[in-house]
């Protein structure tokens, strides 16, 4: 125990995660969560949708101790806050009021992917003591390079809990926020699911899947490095046309990114495809499964269809996740309608370093004072939970 604390370890930044073998990464962080795979991040540099253009410029850090490395980060150059989900607008804000700069700040996390998992990944045969001990020197490596290049900033975003308890235990800013997260209790099929409802609720779900019954669509599951490249473009079609429609631009993600992840990662991407009656594609979802997670991320409709975005975003993912018995079915952030529809109410997690003393101060205030109120939210939708008994 004594050796660790006085383990020397040694910090450099890498402004392209291609510097980083792919086994090396792969095996830090290991293959539980799709999105912290090195494919997925090259393949999101490589598209140039994380560049210096886009506000996302590869800040990635690498620790080692002699030539052995011990862990490895995903870490950014933000430019904005757009894409991260863990919302700062009203501290950039603040600063500005106050004639300060805000940006460039740096982050931790996956860009456009608000799921939680693994921030840091360490060497396997790393201690919890090594490994709290890499956290310390971390931060302070961080805080090094706020004071040096003079940026505001540190955010890690959506960590796992025990990750996030590392971090905390060097005196960071704690920052808690809400997901609606589905778990599978056993069942055995979607009607087994609903069983478990009041009936008012069941009703209300059989109501708005019986609405797409009717319209004789058709819903296919395709394993994405089986998908073929017009059903890929088809996807993207969908993608982008319900981008444009919501935000007035074509969405974070490029057709390129979604061909480099088809080819590099296409067993962990299920496509949902979407056909009426006459075989024509009316919409599309994009999901990504682990071992015990479903993971619904991208939709985009060609048709308007009442309750089509509940069934293919919803309801689909629950049959899909019961079929294949996974635990989890993470649909992607916010929404309160989902748990009326059996989802319940899961914990988020990020830290924050603020170098501005000041700030600092005040936003650990406003974040201590949030917590309050996000720990009675859950409560609140906790007690609206659709279920019969508390599962």
């Amino acid at each position: 125990m004594e050796q660790s604390k006085t383990l020397v370890y040694q910090f450099k930044f890498v402004n392209t995660i291609s510097d980083i073998k792919i086994s090396d990464w792969n095996t830090y962080f290991g293959h539980l969560n799709p999105f912290t795979r090195h494919e997925y991040l090259s393949a999101l540099e490589l598209s140039q949708c994380v560049s210096h253009n886009t506000g996302w410029q590869p800040h990635h850090l690498v620790v080692t101790q002699g030539d052995t490395i011990v862990a490895l980060m995903p870490l950014y150059i933000k430019t904005h806050s757009w894409g991260e989900y863990v919302f700062d607008w009203a501290w950039a804000e603040a600063y500005e009021r106050n004639q300060l700069d805000y940006y460039p700040k740096l982050v931790s996390s996956i860009p456009f992917t608000p799921t939680t998992g693994a921030r840091i990944g360490f060497l396997p045969t790393l201690s919890d003591i090594d490994k709290q001990h890499v956290i310390s020197e971390v931060i302070t490596v961080i805080k090094h390079q706020l004071s040096e290049r003079q940026w505001s900033s540190w955010h890690g975003l959506f960590s796992h809990k025990a990750e996030h308890t590392l971090w905390a235990n060097t005196g960071i800013i704690e920052r808690h926020g809400c997901q609606f997260h589905w778990r599978n209790n056993d069942y055995v099929d979607f009607n087994d699911f609903l069983s478990s409802m009041s009936s008012r609720k069941r009703k209300n779900i059989s109501k708005e899947r019986a609405q797409i019954h009717k319209a004789q669509l058709r819903f296919t599951f395709i394993n994405g490095d089986n998908a073929t490249d017009e059903q890929w473009q088809g996807f993207v079609r969908c993608y982008q046309r319900t981008y444009l429609k919501r935000s007035g631009h074509q969405g974070y993600l490029s057709a390129e990114f979604f061909r480099l992840i088809a080819q590099t990662m296409g067993e962990s991407i299920r496509l949902l495809m979407i056909h009426n009656a006459q075989d024509e594609l009316v919409a599309s979802a994009l999901y990504f499964v682990s071992n015990t997670h479903l993971y619904g991320r991208y939709w985009g409709a060609l048709s308007d269809y009442d309750g089509l975005h509940f069934e293919a975003c919803y309801y689909q993912g629950i049959e899909y996740a019961i079929a294949n018995q996974l635990n989890v079915f993470d649909a992607g952030a916010q929404g309160e309608h989902k748990v009326a529809r059996g989802f319940y109410p899961v914990q988020t997690y990020s830290s924050h370093v603020i170098e501005h003393p000041a700030f600092s101060d005040a936003i650990a205030h406003f974040c201590e004072q949030e917590q309050a109120h996000i720990k009675l939210y859950m409560e609140q939708m906790t007690q609206q939970l659709p279920y019969k008994t508390s599962n």
